[in-house]
C-alpha cells in the first residue's frame, strides 16, 4: 500500500495488491491441493486440445454440433487458464498476493469467457433443437454459414463484455481491507472491498449479467422444453432413447454449468457459507471444463470412433517411423 492524495490535503490509504486467501485456511492440505488441481489442470488442458485437434483433423466431424464443440473446448482451455495457473503458484509457494491489475485482468477475461460460454451453450442448444424438432429442416437452417454467424457472435458477445468491464472497473478505487476470500477475483468481492461510490457500477454489471447469462439460460431452457416435448411424443422406445443420447452430453454440461451458478450466486457471502461459495465455485471455474472432453468422449459415439482412430494412427506411427 502507499499513500496518495485526496481531497483538501487529507491523506488515504491506496491499496496496490490484493490478498487471495483461497484454501490458506487449510495449511495441512496445500501440497495434496496442489497435486490435485495440477493433475485436473492438466487432464483439463490435453483433453479440451484433443477435442479441437479431432474435430479439425477427421471429417466424419465437420457437421455443426462438432464445429460448436470445438469452439466450447477452445473456450475451456482459456476459461480454466485464468484462474487455475494463479492459483497453483499459491497453493505451491504460499504467496497468495495479487496485483490490483492483475485482479482486474483476471476479473475481465473470467467475465467476458463467461459470457461466451452462455452464449456458446445457447448455441448449441439451438442446434439440438433444430436437429430433434425440425429433423426435416436441419441440413437447410443450420448450414456453414449459419454456425459462422453463431460461433462468432458467442465470442464478440465475450468481447464486448470485455470491454464493459474495461470501462467500468477503473473506476473503482481500493483504499481498505485487501483480503479477497477467494480463490479468483470476483466481482462481488472487489464491489465490497472498494471505497468509492459504486452506486452506478453495480446496477450496469446486474443489468449486463441478466442480458449476458440469464437470458442466454432462459433461451437454453426454452429449448430443452421443446426438445423434451418432441422426445416425449416418439412412440417407439428405441426412437426416444437415441433422439436423447443425442442431446444428453449437452445438457449434463448446460445443468453443471449453470446449476452450480445459481448456487454460487444465491448462497449468502458471509459467515460458515463462504466455505460452500468457494466449493461450489469449483464447480463452474474447474470442474465444468474438465468434464467437457470427459462426458463428450465418454457418451459420443463419433468422437470415440476418431479417438480410436488417432490411437490406431499414432501406434502405426510409432512401429513403422519410416
Amino acid at each position: 500500500m502507499h499513500l496518495m492524495e485526496k481531497g483538501e490535503g487529507e491523506n488515504q490509504t491506496s491499496v496496490t495488491e490484493f490478498i487471495l486467501l483461497g484454501f490458506g485456511d487449510l495449511p495441512e492440505l496445500q501440497i495434496l491441493l496442489f497435486l490435485l488441481f495440477l493433475v485436473i489442470y492438466i487432464v483439463t488442458m490435453a483433453g479440451n486440445i484433443l477435442i479441437v485437434a479431432l474435430v479439425v483433423a477427421y471429417q466424419h466431424l465437420y457437421i455443426p454440433m462438432y464445429f460448436f464443440l470445438g469452439n466450447l473446448s477452445c473456450l475451456e482451455t482459456c476459461y480454466i487458464s485464468t484462474i487455475l495457473p494463479r492459483m497453483l503458484a499459491s497453493l505451491l509457494t504460499g504467496d497468495r498476493t495479487i496485483s490490483v491489475e492483475g485482479c482486474m485482468i483476471q476479473l475481465v477475461l473470467f467475465g467476458s469467457l463467461v459470457t461466451t460460454e452462455c452464449y456458446l451453450l445457447t448455441v448449441m442448444s439451438y442446434d439440438r433443437y433444430l436437429a430433434i424438432c425440425k429433423p426435416l429442416h436441419y441440413g437447410t437452417l443450420m448450414n456453414g454459414r449459419l454456425c459462422l454467424q453463431l460461433a462468432a457472435g458467442s465470442w464478440i458477445s465475450g468481447f464486448l463484455a470485455c470491454r464493459i468491464f474495461m470501462c467500468l472497473m477503473p473506476q473503482l478505487i481500493f483504499c481498505g481491507p485487501n483480503e479477497i476470500d477467494h480463490f479468483f477475483c470476483d466481482f462481488t468481492s472487489l464491489i465490497q472491498l472498494s471505497c468509492s461510490d459504486t452506486s452506478q457500477i453495480t446496477p450496469l454489471i446486474y443489468i449486463f449479467s441478466f442480458l449476458d447469462a440469464v437470458s442466454p439460460f432462459l433461451l437454453t431452457l426454452a429449448s430443452y422444453i421443446c426438445i423434451i416435448a418432441t422426445i416425449l411424443g416418439i412412440p417407439s422406445t428405441t426412437g426416444r432413447q437415441k433422439a436423447f443420447s443425442t442431446c444428453s452430453s449437452h445438457l449434463i454440461m448446460v445443468a453443471l454449468f449453470y446449476g452450480t451458478i445459481m448456487i454460487v450466486y444465491m448462497l449468502p457471502k458471509s459467515g460458515t457459507w463462504r466455505a460452500l461459495n468457494k466449493v461450489f465455485s469449483i464447480g463452474h471455474t474447474v470442474v465444468t471444463p474438465l468434464a467437457n472432453p470427459l462426458i463428450y468422449s465418454l457418451r459420443n459415439r463419433e468422437v470415440k470412433e476418431a479417438l480410436r482412430s488417432a490411437v490406431r494412427r499414432a501406434v502405426t506411427l510409432t512401429k513403422n517411423p519410416d
